[in-house]
C-alpha cells in the first residue's frame, strides 16, 4: 500500500482511514465482531484509525482500545475527537480548556493508551475564544499526551483565524482538517481545500460515501435503509428537494460507474482520493462485508472522461443539500443574533 503524508505532521498514513463511528451502539454492538473488523483493516495495510469520544458515548473508543491491545501500538496512527456533549453536564462539552483537558484524560483511559497521535476539535464552538482552545491543546502536546492537533468541519474563515492565532500567540497549530467530502458534497472545494493546502494541512474527509448514498444500496427502486436516516432526516428525507436531487444524481452516477467497470462505491472513494489535498479518506464500515468492499478503492484511478462526467452531474464546489455541510454558524440558526429587536 502506498502511504501518504498527513499534511506536515511527518506521519505517513494509509489512503483509507478506518472510521470507528459504527463500532458500538450506533452501529455494530458486537465488540468481538468490531475488533475482528479493525484487525482485518490493519492486516490489509490500514494504519490510520479515527474515532471520537461521542461515538456511542465512548463505547467506540473502548472497542478501538480493545482491538489495539493486541497490536503494535507504535505502528498505528490513532486519532480521536472532542467537542460534543457527553451526558447532561453543561460543562461536559464544547471547546473550553476545562473540558478539553478533562476529556483528553477520559479518552486516553477508554482507549487504553498513553498518547493520541491526532487529537481533533470535532466542531467549532463560537462561545469559546479559539486561543483558549489552542492553549489547552498546546499544553497537552507539551505534556506528551497528544502528538498533533486538528480541526473537523471548520469553515475556511475559522481555519484561517486559528492559524493566525497560533502564529501570533505561539500556540500549536491545527495540522489537519476533517471535513465532509464526497461527489454529492463538494462545497469544500470552493474554500476549505485551497486554504488547507495553503497552510500545508492534511485533509481527512468524513463520509466519502455521502452517508451511504454512494454505497450502491440507494437508487432507483431501492429503499433507503441507512441507520442514520432516523437520526438526521434532513439528509435523507426524499420530501426534501436536495435529497430528491441526490437520488437523481446517484442513479446517473451508477451508470457512469458501470460504464467505467467499477462499483459505485469504488467510483465514490476514488473520486475523493483523486483530489491532491486529500491525505486519507475515512471509511466507516459496520460489517466485515462493508470493509472488504472498500479495500480496493486506493487502486482505482479515474480517467479525465469519468471525472468530467462527475463534474457535469455535480459542479465543483457544490453541495446538493445544504444540510450535508455538517455545521452551520449560530447567526443562521439563532434569530436573536441577527435581529436587533428580537421577540
Amino acid at each position: 500500500m502506498q502511504y501518504h503524508s498527513l499534511g506536515k505532521t511527518g506521519m505517513k498514513v494509509s489512503p483509507l482511514c478506518l472510521g470507528a463511528m459504527m463500532f458500538g451502539a450506533w452501529g455494530n454492538p458486537d465488540h468481538d465482531d468490531s475488533i475482528r473488523i479493525i484487525h482485518r483493516a490493519i492486516d490489509a495495510g490500514i494504519n490510520f484509525i479515527d474515532t471520537a469520544d461521542v461515538y456511542s458515548a465512548g463505547e467506540s473508543e473502548v472497542i478501538v482500545g480493545k482491538a489495539l491491545a493486541s497490536q503494535d501500538r507504535t505502528r498505528i496512527v490513532l486519532a480521536t475527537k472532542v467537542h460534543a456533549g457527553m451526558g447532561d453536564d453543561p460543562n461536559a462539552q464544547g471547546n473550553s480548556r476545562r473540558w478539553i483537558i478533562a476529556e483528553c484524560e477520559n479518552s486516553l483511559r477508554r482507549l487504553g493508551v498513553d498518547y493520541i497521535d491526532l487529537y481533533q476539535i470535532h466542531r467549532p464552538d463560537e462561545s469559546v475564544d479559539v486561543d483558549e482552545t489552542l492553549g489547552a491543546l498546546s499544553d497537552l502536546v507539551h505534556q506528551g499526551k497528544i502528538r498533533s492537533i486538528g480541526s473537523s468541519t471548520f469553515p475556511a474563515e475559522q481555519i484561517v483565524e486559528a492559524q493566525w492565532v497560533a502564529e501570533r500567540r505561539g500556540r500549536e497549530r491545527f495540522m489537519t482538517e476533517q471535513p465532509p467530502y464526497s461527489i454529492l458534497v463538494r462545497g469544500i472545494e470552493r474554500d476549505v481545500l485551497p486554504v488547507a493546502q495553503a497552510y500545508g494541512m492534511g485533509v481527512i474527509p468524513w463520509s466519502p460515501l455521502a452517508g451511504g448514498w454512494l454505497s450502491g444500496r440507494f437508487g432507483e427502486g431501492k429503499e433507503n435503509t441507512s441507520r442514520r436516516a432516523e437520526r438526521i432526516p434532513a439528509r435523507y428525507d426524499l420530501n426534501e428537494p436536495g435529497n430528491q436531487k441526490k437520488l437523481e444524481v446517484v442513479t446517473a452516477l451508477a451508470k457512469v460507474a458501470d460504464e467505467a467497470g467499477l462499483s459505485l462505491l469504488e467510483l465514490a472513494l476514488a473520486f475523493v482520493l483523486e483530489h491532491p489535498a486529500i491525505s486519507s479518506a475515512i471509511i466507516g464500515p459496520r460489517t466485515m462485508e462493508q470493509l472488504e468492499s472498500q479495500l480496493s478503492a486506493p487502486d482505482v484511478v479515474l480517467d479525465a472522461r469519468v471525472l468530467d462526467q462527475i463534474d457535469e452531474l455535480v459542479p465543483p464546489g457544490t453541495n446538493l443539500n445544504a444540510a450535508d455541510a455538517g455545521w452551520s454558524p449560530r447567526v443562521l440558526s439563532k434569530a436573536r443574533l441577527r435581529r436587533r429587536h428580537y421577540r
